[in-house]
This record gives C-alpha cells, sequence and structure tokens, in this order.
C-alpha cells in the first residue's frame, strides 16, 4: 500500500521508530554515523504536513557530536524552500531532512547560532569590535521552519568592571522580515513601547534592544499587582490607527477546528469533547463581525513588560493589525488560565488577577465573546504539550481542555 495513501501528512512516519531508517540515512549521506536519536518536537499540519525534530548523537570523522535534525513530510509535494534542504525518497514518499542550525526557512539560523559570526554582526551594533568569548548565545526558542529567537549577551571590559548588554536576535522567514521591521518601527514612531531594531541583516535577522523590567509572566507571581486591567487596555488602545490598515490576521477562533482536529489527533479520546468546544465557541461568534481596531494578534503574559507596577514594554509586535479588542484580551484570559506547573501559592496568585481583571475586560468588551475567544485560545494552547514532548504531556493537554470548557460553560 502507498505510504501515502495511509500516512499522507506523514505524521506516523515523523513520530515512530519508522523514521529511524531515515535518520540514520541522512546522518550517513552526511558523513556521520547515527548512534541514537529521540523526538524533540512535533508541528502538526494534519492531512497536511508534519515538521519534527530530534536530538541525536553522530559520530563523525572528527569524533562525537550531539546535533539536532530537522525531517518535514508533506502530503502535496515540495514547496520551494524544501529544495535547500537534503531530499530524500522512498517509493512516492519524499521527507525533507537538514541539520541545525540549516533551517531550509530562516537563513539567518545558520549565522546565529555561533558566537564567531554573531561577534562580527555586533561589533557594528555596540561600536567597538567584539571577540567571539565576548558573546554569549542562548537560544529562547526554535519553531523548525517557522522562527527562532536567541538572546545575545555581549561583555565589555570597562575601568569599573565588565558591562554586559542584552539584544534579542530573531530569525525570520523571508517572506515575513521586511513587515516585521515595519511593524516595529511603526510602534515605535507612535510611542509604544516596542524594542528598538538595532541591527537588520540581508539574510532576515533583526537585532533587538532589551526592553526595561521583567517579562509580566514572571510578575503574575510577585506579591503585588504588576498592573492593572486598565493599563492592559490602555497600551492596547495606544496602537496607532496605521495598525489597522496592515493586512488582516484571522483571529484564534477561526481556526478553532483545526487545532481542536490537531488535538484530536494526539489524543483521541478527547474527540468528543473537542468537537463539542469546537461547535459552541463557532456557533457563538458566528454573528459577530469582523472588528479594525489596532490589535496586537498574540497578547498574553510573556509579551509584556512591566516595572513598578506600569507597562513598560510589548514584545512580539509581528502580528500586529486589525481585529477586535476581545482578541487581544480573550488571548491573555485563556493564557493566564493555562499556566502550567504552578505551586499553590502561585496558582492562587494568578486566580486573583483573573478574579480582578477579566471584571473590568468585561465592562470594555462583550463578556459573552471574551470567554469564547479565550476558549478557542485555550484549545490553540492545547496543542503545545504534545508538540514540545512534554513528559506528562497526556495530563496537561487534559488539563487544558478543561479550562476550555470552564470558560465556554460560563456562558451556556
Amino acid at each position: 500500500m502507498s505510504a501515502t495513501l495511509h500516512d499522507p501528512d506523514g505524521s506516523r512516519l515523523l513520530t515512530t521508530d519508522q523514521v529511524a531508517p531515515l535518520l540514520a540515512a541522512a546522518v550517513s549521506h552526511a558523513g556521520g554515523t547515527l548512534v541514537s536519536w529521540s523526538l524533540d518536537h512535533v508541528d502538526a499540519n494534519p492531512s497536511q504536513s508534519t515538521t519534527a525534530t530530534y536530538t541525536a548523537v553522530v559520530d563523525w570523522p572528527f569524533g562525537r557530536r550531539n546535533e539536532l535534525l530537522g525531517v518535514s513530510a508533506r502530503a502535496h509535494g515540495r514547496t520551494p524552500t524544501d529544495e535547500r534542504a537534503e531530499i530524500f525518497a522512498d517509493g512516492d514518499r519524499e521527507a525533507v531532512v537538514w541539520l541545525y542550525p540549516r533551517d531550509p526557512d530562516l537563513p539567518g539560523l545558520a549565522r546565529a547560532a555561533y558566537p564567531e559570526e554573531m561577534a562580527k554582526l555586533l561589533s557594528g551594533v555596540v561600536g567597538v569590535p567584539l571577540p567571539p568569548e565576548r558573546v554569549r548565545l542562548d537560544m529562547i526558542g526554535y519553531r523548525p521552519r517557522r522562527r527562532a529567537v536567541l538572546r545575545a549577551t555581549t561583555e565589555l571590559p570597562t575601568p569599573q568592571g565588565p558591562r554586559r548588554t542584552v539584544f534579542y536576535v530573531k530569525v525570520l522567514r523571508e517572506a515575513l522580515f521586511g513587515e516585521v521591521r515595519h511593524r516595529h518601527e511603526m510602534l515605535r514612531a507612535a510611542g509604544v513601547p516596542a524594542p528598538r531594531v538595532a541591527a537588520a541583516t540581508g539574510d532576515c535577522l533583526l537585532v533587538l534592544d532589551e526592553l526595561p523590567g521583567i517579562p509580566l509572566s514572571k510578575a503574575i507571581f510577585d506579591p503585588e499587582p504588576p498592573c492593572t486591567a486598565e493599563q492592559l487596555i490602555w497600551v492596547l488602545d495606544s496602537m496607532p490607527r496605521q495598525v489597522a490598515a496592515l493586512p488582516r490576521r484571522a483571529p484564534w477562533s477561526d481556526s478553532v477546528r483545526h487545532y481542536a482536529e490537531m488535538v484530536t489527533q494526539a489524543m483521541p479520546t478527547l474527540e468528543h469533547r473537542l468537537r463539542w468546544l469546537a461547535d459552541e465557541i463557532s456557533n457563538g461568534l458566528a454573528s459577530v463581525p469582523l472588528g479594525d481596531e489596532p490589535t496586537h494578534g498574540d497578547f498574553h503574559e510573556g509579551q509584556i513588560h512591566v516595572a513598578g507596577g506600569q507597562i513598560c514594554g510589548l514584545l512580539d509586535v509581528d502580528t500586529i493589525g486589525p481585529g477586535r479588542r476581545a482578541d487581544d484580551l480573550a488571548c491573555l484570559v485563556a493564557h493566564l488560565s493555562t499556566v502550567q506547573r504552578m505551586n499553590a501559592q502561585q496558582a492562587a496568585r494568578v486566580r486573583h488577577l483573573l478574579a480582578t481583571w477579566v471584571p473590568v475586560f468585561d465592562e470594555r468588551v462583550d463578556p459573552t465573546e471574551l470567554r469564547l475567544r479565550a476558549a478557542a485560545v485555550v484549545i490553540s494552547l492545547a496543542t503545545g504539550p504534545y508538540r514540545g514532548q512534554e513528559q506528562n504531556w497526556q495530563a496537561e493537554t487534559v488539563g487544558i481542555v478543561d479550562a476550555a470548557e470552564t470558560l465556554v460553560s460560563q456562558v451556556l
């Protein structure tokens, strides 16, 4: 039977031991010997494509190393960027394989991953030559074939002692690079506290200044309130009207059935609950018109910086565009409703913030819309534990789906 007939998107191939011969062949083609491997990360687009990464131990002629391998399989043939990687075929199945950091969709990653290369780039930013040993790189997040963010810490000797400066390096796809740079510059010109673009490169690296303060994702656990609900609404309302003229990004709720299917593929036992939730959300929002307010598009506690009880920074403005204010506030509610691995004291503080903030949000937007949109975002977040191969991903997934049900039940 055709491999693509019973596994069109390659999800079975890439998430089981069936992938072992492919990984071994790819490593051998590169001149090494695969010693061991384990699944690290999965991005599934049911019936369309699957991308996975694998941590691997490889013996090379120069010695043994830990490596990260990436593989993509598609139901409907190659994309232009697939051609940048090695393509392996077995009958009618093709798989695209690359060795980190040579991600075929992120050309700048091959530079951003090495202190020697980043030292050259950052020397121009700080205005003095930087030797590689004065640059430390930490990977903050990597979504294969989508994006990566690294923290680059430079250290310069001064008479007063070492001076450390932190930059964040966004590694972007070519199609998005110009748009993302423009969005940062637009918001800064309007006084919105987005990061300053310190450098931009031809291979799609965006070097950003570090924001002041601390992430709200840390501050939510502090004894004192990190900011007010009114301030959260204010930072959104401070975005300029030009944002509403940007291309529209569909709200999370438009994709609720897609995300429900992704979660169902990982945990079939949740199919009935997810189908019911997707129906309730879609039907409940069917008559709500598209909005034309400036929106952030992915507004949650990890994107907001605070200091002294005030908001002082707004991150990841790649997704700004027209929408409804309920989209952004619902995104924040969803993320706060699904914070994982908290102790009892932390959980109590987050519950208190939600109990304090949500009534204020209810005055700004329709309460039913807020909860339905929040539930849709929660379902999208339910794909995370499996995608990241968390140790207890099944239990975490069930807990997230429980949170979506709680939100929907509040408006039935």
